[in-house]
């Protein structure tokens, strides 16, 4: 799988991931504090139709319907003891939709975060993370995921702890991200280059970031990351804009054409897979396809004059800032 993967790859090739499972859940009357995870099993047909959605659109990686698929998140459902089964379910639906598209495309195991904050600053162990994502990476693997894709994390020993957790149960690729939404670091702290250098040592296949504050936060990250591990496969998927209560919902401002222009300049900073995150829709991935498929351009190389990259007096601050949070913790 990593060879496919690869190969796709070569030469500056990119690879498209889908957009938001969520945004389009909700769509299709997924209630809000719901857990997406039951649909694997009660509304399959709406899961396999969000995938072919995102796969008519030219996605090449989908995202299993697992994003909260830990037994943490799931114990808020009461719904610990189904982890395996659900993520099963999860794995196989989208491993069905990519197999029946004629195409090649990759289905790739969603483990979001616990929810849960690591000691010493909160009540998880390292032990207890480490087990709960195995148990969430076994159904993954039995429901034949082709990969599994780490996201929106804040703290690398979480990270970690769930490269461990997969790594007990599949020796299938593992991509991860991070998401840097607190003035150029994640809420934990972390920096674009110590997230590179971390992950870059735990031989997993492609890491990068996802979520976060909207599309000009994502392209500083991927130059960031690009420029500690030049030779890293780097992962974008940020959200269509910033989110506006509009008639009591919630809805993003990045338009088709934002999220397609973006496409375009963080493959010129360095980003390999390029996909979507909150907000995302199909139209918007549909976009990013079409740019994607035009020949990188002068109007997106000069990234610098755009004025992406990262404040170095924010990060400053927001470091002392850490390290006075850190002191009061111990």
């Amino acid at each position: 799988m990593t060879t496919q993967l690869s190969d796709l790859l070569a030469g500056g090739g990119t690879i498209l991931a889908d957009g938001a499972t969520g945004t389009q859940m909700f769509k299709l009357g997924l209630g809000d504090g719901a857990p997406p995870e039951t649909w694997n099993e009660t509304m399959p047909e709406n899961v396999l139709l969000v995938h072919q959605q995102y796969i008519d659109a030219g996605a090449q990686i989908i995202l299993t319907n697992t994003f909260g698929g830990t037994t943490f998140r799931l114990k808020l459902h009461n719904l610990q003891d189904q982890s395996v089964e659900l993520n099963r379910m999860g794995a196989a639906l989208a491993k069905q939709a990519a197999e029946s598209s004629g195409k090649t495309v990759f289905a790739a195991g969603s483990i979001g975060p616990t929810g849960e904050i690591m000691k010493p600053m909160g009540n998880m162990s390292y032990e207890e993370a480490v087990e709960s994502f195995a148990i969430q990476a076994k159904g993954l693997h039995e429901g034949g995921v082709d990969l599994f894709w780490i996201e929106t994390m804040s703290d690398l020993d979480e990270v970690r702890a769930a490269v461990e957790g997969i790594r007990q149960v599949s020796d299938r690729p593992i991509c991860a991200t991070m998401t840097f939404d607190t003035k150029g670091r994640t809420m934990m702290g972390v920096t674009p280059q110590a997230a590179a250098r971390e992950m870059a040592s735990w031989n997993i296949f492609a890491f990068g970031a996802n979520c976060g504050n909207g599309i000009d936060e994502i392209e500083m990250v991927v130059d960031l990351m690009h420029q500690e591990i030049p030779d890293a496969v780097i992962i974008a998927k940020s959200n269509a804009g910033m989110p506006q209560w509009i008639n009591n919902e919630l809805k993003y401002d990045g338009t088709p054409e934002a999220m397609a222009e973006y496409a375009q300049r963080v493959r010129a900073l360095g980003a390999s897979i390029i996909g979507g995150c909150c907000g995302s829709a199909p139209e918007h991935v549909s976009a990013m396809r079409n740019a994607l498929d035009v020949e990188p351009s002068e109007l997106v190389t000069d990234i610098n004059a755009r004025g992406f990259r990262i404040d170095e007096a924010a990060v400053a601050a927001a470091a002392d800032s850490g390290r006075r949070r850190r002191r009061r913790a111990r």
